[in-house]
C-alpha cells in the first residue's frame, strides 16, 4: 500500500493529534490573511482556524478522500487535490503556510526539498511558515525501527507502520538547513502524542520567508 492508498483509506476514521497553537500562529497572521494549508488532511486546523475569525482558508491534500471529508466538516474553507509536491497556486499569492505533520509523511529528503520550494514559491515575501512535526525519539522501540528501515528507506530515522504508512522522524539539524531559506522566529521542542497515541519528540516552528 503507497502513501496515497493509505491515507485515502484512513480518511473517514483518522483522528489528528497534534495540538494547534492558534494564539502563537495569532502573533504573525491577521484574520484577512490569505492562508494555506499545505497536506491538510481532512481540515481539522482550517476548522480551528475558521472558528478564530480567520476567512481567507484554502487547504490542499493528495488524498481525495480526506479533502471530501474536509469540505464536509469546514465549508468555510476551500478545499482542492494535489499532486504530491505541486500546490496548484501562482507565485507570491499566499501570506501564510500551514505544514502540520507533513514532513513526517515524506521519507525523502528530495521530496521534501521539493516541497519546501513549492511552499518558498507561493510565499510573498517576509510571509509566514508554521511547522508542526517530529524530532528523532531515544528510546528503545524508536531505535529499533529506525534501525530496521533505515537500509530499506534510505535514511535513519524512517520506518514503516503497521497498516502500511511510511513516516520519518528528523534530527533539528536537517528541519534547519531543509529551511535554510527562512529566517527562523520560533523554534519551541515539544513532546507530543502520535495519532497512534505514543508519545514522540516535536517541535513547532515559525519562519519567515527572507
Amino acid at each position: 500500500m503507497n502513501q496515497k492508498e493509505y491515507w485515502n483509506s484512513v480518511a473517514e476514521t483518522k483522528t489528528f493529534t497534534l495540538p494547534f497553537d492558534g494564539e502563537r500562529f495569532s502573533k504573525y497572521v491577521e484574520k484577512d490573511s490569505v492562508i494555506i494549508d499545505v497536506g491538510c488532511g481532512y481540515g481539522r486546523v482550517l476548522k480551528i482556524l475558521s472558528e478564530e475569525g480567520y476567512e481567507n482558508l484554502t487547504g490542499y491534500d493528495f488524498s481525495p478522500q480526506m479533502i471530501e471529508r474536509g469540505r464536509n466538516e469546514c465549508p468555510p474553507a476551500r478545499f482542492e487535490v494535489m499532486e504530491e509536491g505541486k500546490i496548484p497556486r501562482a507565485d507570491k499569492s499566499a501570506d501564510a503556510v500551514i505544514l502540520f505533520a507533513v514532513l513526517t509523511c515524506i521519507v525523502s529528503d528530495e521530496k521534501q526539498e521539493e516541497l519546501i520550494r513549492e511552499i518558498y514559491r507561493i510565499l510573498k515575501p517576509d510571509g509566514i511558515l508554521y511547522v508542526n512535526d517530529y524530532l528523532l525519539n531515544t528510546d528503545e522501540r524508536n531505535r529499533k525501527r529506525y534501525e530496521q528501515y533505515e537500509a530499506e528507506l534510505g535514511v535513519y530515522g524512517a520506518f514503516a507502520l503497521p497498516e502500511g504508512a511510511r513516516c520519518r522522524h528528523h534530527t533539528e539539524e536537517h528541519i534547519r538547513e531543509l529551511l535554510r531559506d527562512f529566517e527562523i522566529s520560533e523554534f519551541e521542542k515539544i513532546v507530543y502524542t502520535t495519532m497512534n497515541g505514543h508519545s514522540s519528540s516535536g517541535f513547532t516552528l515559525i519562519g519567515v520567508k527572507k
